[in-house]
């Protein structure tokens, strides 16, 4: 049975000519950066010119740009950095209440050491309200962390507004933009963004590798002791192979993004026509026109998300019912929760996530997939007939 794989917000498939591009730093060119003799120079040298693909994809100077082990590491490193050197300033920091687990857990972390936290509430689309934003900010503000869209629902926030009122208050700006990288351009100069978390196995890049733009002038501190490496603000030897990689995954998504997002966007819309007109009783969560390209997440009223996961998959077919670091939680999204799901309904969820490789024709056989197994679970649940 082929797969048709239907979860690229959880990860992608590493492209071939990037897997090429990489296999030099395993076995050839593998010595240590650290090193001063001449290959080390070179592998050194591999790291730096990614660092430059990296900072030319969003606008920023090559040593802004920080690599690091994906975009957990890089939020907890901008945030608890962040929050750890400039304590002196102000202990309160702003948020939303659908972050990635790795903003939130990380608030929390610093409340229990004496921050303050506010998350912002969203409306029905998973948009916080910019008024709100400028409400919550007080004389002891020193950061507003929103993501630039989010992975469960795929709605884009208001970054650049969300950066003008950052500015305007001197206060720093940072954005998981961890979904958004190869989905759309940003400029974090244009944005007024003072700290950015990607990660490379969002778009077609390795796994286990990241990075972390910190604007020039903006203090962090480092989080573990060690070594100097990343400037002295990221301690362990450097993952050359999967930088490399990184370098390569994100100079070549941003030279294809007008045409991945065309396509993708279509056979999205396409996906979303022929559920909403096929089925009754769906929801279509987050935002109709301000969301992600492949990014279509639906609720099912009256049957399980799970359950339509598992038929789904005995079909070959993978999809999600929401963020896979949520995914061995029994409790209901707590995104679909804040955008004013009830839980019943919010169970109902399926998260499906087209990507560059999906063709109409595995689309064609999701939708078909989807219509027969929601229309068998309903005909087997008792909440369907009641309603």
């Amino acid at each position: 049975m082929k797969i048709k794989y239907f979860d690229n917000a959880a990860t992608t498939a590493v492209d071939k000519d990037i897997i090429n591009y990489m296999m030099p730093y395993f076995s050839e060119n593998y010595y240590n950066p650290s090193s001063i003799y001449t290959p080390s120079r070179e592998a050194f040298n591999a790291i730096e010119e990614s660092r430059k693909k990296v900072a030319n994809v969003i606008n920023a100077n090559a040593n802004e740009i920080y690599f690091t082990s994906g975009g957990t590491e890089s939020d907890n490193l901008a945030i608890k950095g962040f929050a750890y050197a400039n304590k002196k300033k102000g202990n309160h920091i702003i948020t939303s209440s659908i972050e990635h687990p790795a903003v939130i857990n990380t608030c929390k972390t610093l409340e229990k050491e004496g921050f303050e936290v506010t998350y912002l509430k969203v409306d029905n689309n998973g948009l916080i309200s910019l008024n709100d934003l400028e409400k919550s900010i007080k004389d002891n503000t020193i950061l507003i962390s929103i993501m630039t869209a989010n992975n469960e629902i795929g709605t884009i926030e208001p970054i650049k507004e969300i950066g003008n009122i950052a500015k305007n208050h001197n206060i720093a700006f940072h954005t998981d933009a961890v979904q958004a990288i190869g989905a759309m351009n940003i400029d974090v100069k244009d944005m007024n963004i003072s700290m950015l978390s990607l990660s490379s196995h969002k778009f077609y890049g390795p796994k286990g590798v990241g990075a972390l733009y910190v604007k020039k002038g903006t203090l962090i501190n480092r989080l573990n002791d060690g070594g100097h490496q990343e400037n002295n603000k990221r301690s362990g030897t450097e993952n050359v192979p999967c930088i490399v990689g990184l370098g390569f995954a994100i100079e070549k998504a941003h030279k294809e993004l007008d045409e991945n997002v065309k396509k993708i966007t279509e056979l999205r819309d396409y996906y979303i026509k022929e559920i909403e007109s096929k089925l009754q009783d769906v929801i279509l969560n987050g935002d109709r026109v301000k969301r992600l390209p492949g990014n279509a997440n639906f609720s099912f009223k009256h049957i399980e998300g799970e359950s339509i996961l598992l038929l789904l998959d005995a079909k070959g077919i993978c999809v999600s019912t929401g963020s896979a670091c949520s995914s061995k939680s029994l409790e209901p999204s707590y995104v679909l929760l804040s955008i004013g799901l009830a839980h019943e309904v919010a169970h109902g969820s399926i998260r499906v996530s087209i990507g560059k490789h999906n063709t109409k024709e595995e689309v064609d056989f999701l939708i078909e997939s989807i219509i027969e197994v929601v229309n068998k679970l309903r005909e087997m649940s008792p909440l369907y007939e009641e309603n």
